[in-house]
């Protein structure tokens, strides 16, 4: 079966830890036990795409350990194509994750395999069929700039959740069909959202965690609300639930605030419950 979406990015192993409260330099704070989760940016995005119905493979690598074959496992359990998910001789990347008792986490990255997608990768891909790409940061820079242009030109929909903020090519942001920032990052590539789209993008979504997201477009800018849930037990990967979430409609038919909206559901849905890929929700919860 011929994939609609295809993500690329990240495969990381979340090791995660409760803390009381993040330690201070030069401090040592005891946390709860360590809990190994599935999780990257990439990894993230296509499990939630998967999740809620999308016909979705990731383009990522991952090392020939324990932590690979629990990413494995993930992915292909929640319906994601593996078969561009190649082995690295480097180790599974590795994501340090401290979670306060608010939900609020802190992340340290380290990328090992993830710094292994490249060029090739993206000129082996096939994009027949495929409606959009989407691609996210934690791999190369030029790899995404490439991967960007590449399914440009084949008429394919592009998207990027500029996550960190990095330095794109002019010529890439123009290609771009939907970029994806938070607030903080919207701040730093711009005086105000609708200044997002002199930067290239055809469009721009401003994601605003529990108040949900905005869609900038060149007609104006649309805020699509979240929904309220009960309880904030750990926002990791809430942004990425998004994103998948937002590119599954996409590759559906749906118009951007539509598929927003739908975005923005999933996404404060998966603030419910522990971890990133564990915590996504299926079409059927999101109803």
């Amino acid at each position: 079966m011929t994939q609609t979406l295809l993500v690329l990015g990240s495969a990381n192993a979340d090791l995660v830890v409760e803390v009381g409260r993040r330690p201070a330099g030069g401090e040592t704070v005891l946390g709860g036990d360590t809990v190994v989760l599935p999780g990257g940016k990439g990894a993230n995005t296509a499990v939630a795409a998967a999740r809620v119905g999308a016909s979705v493979a990731l383009v990522s690598a991952v090392g020939g350990d324990g932590y690979g074959s629990l990413l494995r496992e993930s992915l292909e359990s929640s319906g994601v194509g593996t078969a561009l998910v190649k082995t690295s001789e480097r180790p599974t990347g590795i994501a340090y994750i401290t979670v306060t008792p608010d939900g609020e986490n802190s992340i340290v990255v380290s990328p090992g395999a993830n710094a292994d997608v490249s060029l090739s990768d993206v000129d082996a891909l096939s994009f027949d069929g495929v409606q959009v790409l989407t691609c996210s940061l934690e791999v190369p820079l030029e790899t995404v700039v490439h991967a960007i242009g590449v399914a440009s030109e084949a008429g394919v929909r592009t998207v990027l959740n500029l996550s960190p903020v990095a330095d794109l090519p002019a010529e890439t942001l123009r290609r771009l069909s939907v970029l994806i920032v938070n607030e903080h990052e919207a701040a730093q590539l711009a005086s105000d959202w609708q200044g997002l789209l002199d930067l290239g993008p055809a469009s721009a979504i401003i994601t605003l965690g529990s108040r949900g997201a905005a869609v900038v477009e060149k007609s104006g800018v649309v805020e699509v609300p979240s929904i309220e849930v009960d309880e904030v037990v750990d926002t990791t990967g809430a942004g990425d639930a998004f994103a998948g979430a937002l590119s599954a409609r996409l590759a559906e038919g749906d118009d951007l605030v539509r598929a927003a909206r739908y975005a923005a559901k999933v996404a404060a849905l998966s603030v419910t419950k522990a971890g990133a890929q564990p915590s996504y929700p299926t079409a059927a919860e999101v109803g």
